[in-house]
């Protein structure tokens, strides 16, 4: 079995601006790499032999940078959002989609190990399965809780709180397509909440070690930080 992965690289990348008036967010620099590469080399290490980019944004630059995927020892091919689909939508436009596959957020740095995230989801012949990362937030402010007479009957100081966060890395069944649209815009937030609706068990699977979505200029310049400690553990090297 060949294993599969759809890299969803197709977005504006507005939230990073200015970084992305030039680049598009997958190909910013981290260290001597672009973020997509890093994803690229973690998922051939871990056995991914056919890897689909979803592109619309400056599809030229990634096409040109990854070609074919041979310097990766990988196989690249591309699939081309005439207009901006979401990060569930252009699914629909890949018509070789194997039983079950990886899709995930080209702009995401993790040490989680996909080889077993995939065994896991086949294992238990999940239909749709999320990786999950524990956060916790802390909030600057004193929080107030009142009664109807807006007396206050409770006091936090700066409260912690633990979120689930998705990852943007996902594991699905082929048949997930069929509550898909097809040539509109749909996203992970529009699939979840019509698998709820229709009761669809989605399974979530916690990762307890790195990660880090680079959706804003903090991120990224978090990410190039990090990059120097955790280089050997996201790479391999």
């Amino acid at each position: 079995m060949i294993k599969r992965a759809i890299i969803l690289a197709g977005g504006k990348g507005t939230r990073l601006r200015p970084f992305t008036k030039v680049f598009p967010k997958p190909m910013m620099p981290i260290g001597k790499y672009v973020i997509l590469e890093i994803v690229i080399k973690q998922l051939r290490f871990y056995g991914f032999k056919h890897i689909t980019i979803t592109v619309n944004n400056q599809a030229k630059l990634i096409k040109a940078f990854f070609g074919n995927g041979s310097k990766f020892n990988t196989h690249i091919d591309y699939a081309l959002e005439k207009k901006p689909l979401g990060t569930m939508g252009p699914l629909k436009t890949i018509k070789d989609l194997p039983k079950n596959f990886l899709v995930l957020n080209g702009d995401v740095l993790t040490d989680l190990n996909f080889h077993k995230f995939h065994a896991h989801h086949i294992k238990n012949n999940n239909l749709f399965t999320i990786s999950s990362y524990k956060r916790m937030e802390l909030i600057d402010y004193g929080l107030l809780e009142t009664n109807k007479k807006n007396s206050l009957i409770k006091f936090i100081e700066k409260p912690k709180k633990t979120y689930k966060m998705s990852m943007g890395v996902y594991m699905l069944k082929k048949d997930i397509l069929k509550y898909i649209p097809k040539e509109k815009h749909f996203g992970f937030d529009n699939l979840m909440y019509k698998l709820l609706k229709l009761k669809k068990r989605i399974n979530v699977k916690p990762h307890n070690g790195y990660w880090l979505d680079i959706g804003r200029p903090n991120d990224y310049i978090l990410a190039t930080e990090q990059f120097k400690k955790m280089k050997k553990k996201l790479l391999h090297v």
